[in-house]
């Protein structure tokens, strides 16, 4: 398989025109742009995905809809859309998507892999149900929906339950907050 290639920026996140082998920037620690698409039900739901066993980085955590790198030259919607597609076979509008916010999160691990990377966050209204779309077992283990009481919970505990990055709290409170303010 190709290494994708994928731009890479300074330590805020600005563009520093130069694309790189996927591989180098998590090998490098080189700052880059990831998206990041959060899918919410109109019964106030939220799905999650467990990442396959098969990942170099958080294998079987369960944690945001759909994430991916954004390729050289791509815009963070078309990334965010494109994902969807690839890992869940889900078709969404870029147009309606919401942005949440630009989040960074530097992130290193036992296995050597470096991950300074910018969460470019957006959320997005779903009305399929789950047992429809189709998973790719390359990305994703499983999906799930869960509600938003259950999602603070599984938040609340995620030091020990496999959910969620537990040093990037503020990020999932703020991603809830932002599905949350959809129904007021």
């Amino acid at each position: 398989m190709e290494d994708e290639l994928i731009d890479i920026t300074d330590e805020n996140g600005n563009p520093l025109g130069k694309a790189v082998p996927k591989s180098e920037i998590h090998k490098n620690g080189l700052y880059h742009h990831t998206a990041h698409l959060w899918l919410y039900t109109p019964d106030k739901n939220i799905l999650l995905q467990q990442r396959a066993a098969s990942k170099s980085i958080c294998p079987l955590m369960w944690d945001v809809s759909v994430a991916g790198h954004v390729d050289a030259g791509e815009t963070v919607e078309h990334a965010a859309a494109r994902e969807c597609f690839e890992e869940l076979g889900l078709k969404v509008n870029t147009s309606d998507f919401e942005k949440v916010g630009i989040f960074p999160c530097f992130q290193t691990y036992d296995n050597g892999i470096k991950d300074f990377e910018f969460h470019n966050t957006f959320i997005c209204q779903f009305e399929d149900p789950i047992s429809e779309l189709q998973i790719d077992p390359i990305e994703v283990e499983n999906i799930k929906l869960v509600d938003f009481i259950e999602f603070e919970h599984l938040l609340e505990h995620s030091g020990n339950n496999n959910h969620f990055v537990p040093s990037n709290r503020k990020y999932y409170e703020t991603v809830l907050q932002s599905i949350r303010n959809k129904f007021n």
